[in-house]
């Protein structure tokens, strides 16, 4: 290995670091839009009814399903190759264009629009495994709480910005010579697409693999072979990183709960609470504007009192909120109850993260990075399909919600087990 991918040492300038949070930059109109326009356009214009909420669940949870399935494999493809920055660009780049396509479709076409609602959400799954792989190249022990921080904060700001873009479209869509709401959402979601695409440019350009590349490129097929081989390696010697075992355990039962709240949060706000369009954009924007201090908040907690405590003291958040949720009757009940959401949301993300940075072998980061998206996601597609057949068999989101509260007690008591330092100790050894 070169030194710079395999000494820790050898880490990224500020520029680069600040290239690769524009990512979270970029992706955050996904994140927000995908939860605000996208959901009701999908739930409202094109399959309208309680069947357009099935399918916003399910579309969800088969493209998670599928994004673990690829996670693995193609994170070691990219470690293969240290070919991380491609693989970035092959995967945020089309699912940008198809977001912006997905826009242009006319709403009749249902099974196309759906389509491609899979695709987008598909390739935002995968681009987030090599994009968090270059954390540990980046970051090192000392700084890497505040660098993970520090691009959900962005990441934050980035989608408040978006999001008051697709606000603006909506309130004076009549102006803007948009007077159908259809034509309204259509016009967010070319936004989510462009400003997705467009400030990933900056990442790819500058971002560049620490990793020693081969002399000569495996073909394809040798390639993916060989990535499957790493991927069966991996699982085969398992054991010399239990800690991180554990704590990839843990992280796909939590995760799961909190990808689930956030991309169904907005079906129970429309559905049992009434939230007009309008309000739901709002209520999501004032959401990022308080994650991002309350992501750098968590991150600073963390540097104070480590961060095993800190992301117990989430998990307890994320519990009590669930509890909470099934017994809202108001919109003001519920605005309270996103503001404490917000606060934890992407300090619990980014705690995470950095964890994982923690007890990932240097040379290893993208292939372990898609163990992590993995465990993201081994069940993700779970939480969502639950959700939609709770939805399908009673119409009822709260008994949708109440179900939640499994994931995040199972991955709370497995993370009380986890001993993080002996997880960093196993990953410098190995």
């Amino acid at each position: 290995m070169t030194s710079a991918s395999a000494d820790p040492a050898a880490k990224a300038n500020r520029r680069e670091i600040f290239a690769w949070a524009m990512y979270d930059w970029a992706n955050s109109a996904y994140s927000t839009l995908s939860i605000t326009i996208l959901v009701y356009y999908i739930k409202a214009v094109v399959v309208p009814g309680q069947w357009g909420t099935v399918v916003w669940a399910w579309g969800i949870s088969l493209s998670m399903l599928v994004a673990a399935l690829l996670s693995p494999i193609l994170g070691a493809l990219a470690d293969a190759n240290a070919s991380k920055r491609w693989w970035l660009a092959a995967t945020a780049l089309p699912g940008a264009a198809a977001a912006m396509l997905l826009a242009l479709v006319p709403p009749e076409s249902a099974w196309l629009v759906i389509g491609l609602f899979v695709t987008v959400c598909l390739l935002f799954e995968l681009s987030l495994g090599f994009y968090n792989g270059f954390l540990p190249e980046i970051a090192d022990e000392k700084n890497l709480n505040r660098v993970s921080a520090w691009g959900y904060a962005l990441g934050y700001l980035g989608g408040a910005l978006a999001l008051l873009l697709a606000l603006i479209v909506k309130t004076f869509g009549q102006s803007l010579g948009l007077p159908e709401l259809a034509d309204q959402l259509r016009v967010g979601i070319f936004i989510m697409g462009l400003w997705w695409g467009l400030f990933t440019l900056p990442t790819i350009w500058v971002l560049r693999d620490r990793g020693t590349a081969p002399k000569q490129k495996l073909p394809p097929c040798r390639a993916v072979a060989q990535a499957v081989g790493e991927v069966g390696h991996t699982l085969r010697n398992i054991r010399l990183y239990k800690t991180l075992s554990l704590f990839l355990l843990a992280f796909l039962f939590y995760n799961d709960g909190i990808q689930s709240v956030i991309s169904q949060s907005s079906t129970f706000a429309m559905d049992i609470l009434s939230f007009s369009p309008g309000e739901l954009i709002v209520l999501i924007l004032i959401i990022q504007i308080v994650a991002l201090p309350g992501a750098l908040l968590i991150g600073h907690l963390a540097d104070r009192i480590g961060q095993k405590p800190t992301l117990v003291l989430c998990l307890a958040v994320w519990i009590a909120l669930i509890i909470v949720a099934y017994h809202i009757t108001s919109k003001t009940q519920f605005w309270v109850l996103g503001m404490v959401l917000a606060l934890v949301m992407g300090g619990t993300q980014s705690v995470s993260r950095a964890i994982m940075g923690l007890m990932t072998p240097p040379e290893r980061s993208a292939e372990f990075f898609g163990f992590f998206n993995f465990s993201g996601k081994a069940t993700s597609f779970l939480g969502t399909f639950l959700f939609g057949l709770i939805i399908a068999r009673t119409g009822n989101p709260r008994l949708a919600i109440l179900s939640l509260l499994v994931f995040f007690l199972l991955g709370w008591a497995i993370v009380a087990c986890i001993n993080i330092q002996k997880g960093r100790q196993d990953a410098l050894g190995s």
